[in-house]
């Protein structure tokens, strides 16, 4: 039977490409963007959604379970990151980072949850980033975001999988994605001077990437889709192969940190 996906973040990037791979299965999709046309059809339902207002999402949730009957998958694919140093980003950036990257995920989450419920199974794919493991300097606040994802997909997958839900972690690397181009038009807006320096060449470093990010989206996609057939499916996966060796890297040096404190670490227990 073919499935219903749900997909934020739809008007590019990795959410076109799920939505393309999607419809290539045979399943429906609705696409959701801030910036997209109303549209209805036998198989696509495009709805524009700010994740940010919770009264759009639940219209947007309640509209796509009125047109198609259910949502079977949700990608919770949009997001962006604002660079800027931990002690000199604007608030309001460092808040918007937050909003977008975590609380938009965790309400269309909400929203979608009780209808998966009800049927007994579903499935969500939470998009993080590479960033979620290991911290990007310049990017603190996007990095804490990604972290912050991943912390709340690992408790969701347990108290969501005696319901028939399933939960996957995606940590994408760099992809050819349009997220890098939008840095040209954003001046370097930090509150503290002494960083200035270091934050424009972080934004530079990335627009001068731009169109040569080795991530293909479309097979990116595929590869989530072929996972999520998997039995059983995977809790993480990460995408493409210099986000593989950093991701494993930062795990072990991690591990490698922890074992060194072991002693000290079992000393702050009480004497047996």
């Amino acid at each position: 039977m073919s499935r219903v996906w749900f997909i934020t973040g739809g008007s590019g990037g990795f959410g076109s490409a799920f939505a393309e791979a999607a419809l290539e299965a045979g399943d429906r999709v609705v696409v959701t963007a801030r910036h997209v046309g109303r549209s209805r059809g036998e198989r696509v339902l495009r709805l524009p959604l700010d994740v940010t207002d919770p009264r759009q999402v639940h219209d947007a949730v309640d509209a796509a379970v009125a047109h198609f009957g259910r949502v079977d998958v949700l990608v919770n694919n949009a997001g962006r990151g604002w660079f800027g140093s931990v002690e000199g980003m604007d608030w309001p950036a460092v808040r918007d980072t937050f909003e977008l990257n975590f609380f938009g995920l965790v309400s269309v989450t909400r929203a979608v949850l009780p209808f998966m419920r009800a049927r007994g199974r579903g499935w969500i794919v939470n998009m993080s980033s590479v960033a979620g493991v290991r911290a990007v300097p310049g990017f603190g606040f996007y990095s804490a975001a990604k972290h912050a994802v991943e912390g709340l997909t690992s408790a969701l997958r347990s108290e969501v999988e005696p319901f028939g839900i399933r939960v996957m972690l995606v940590e994408p690397g760099a992809f050819r994605t349009r997220a890098y181009e939008g840095f040209a038009g954003e001046p370097v807006a930090e509150t503290v001077d002494a960083y200035e320096p270091f934050i424009a060449g972080v934004r530079d470093a990335l627009i001068a990437q731009h169109g040569q990010q080795p991530g293909d989206p479309r097979r990116g996609a595929r590869a989530v889709i072929a996972a999520m057939a998997q039995e059983p499916p995977p809790a993480r996966l990460v995408l493409g192969s210099a986000a593989f060796d950093a991701v494993t890297s930062a795990l072990e040096e991690a591990l490698a940190g922890v074992r060194a404190c072991e002693p000290a670490a079992r000393s702050a227990d009480y004497p047996p």
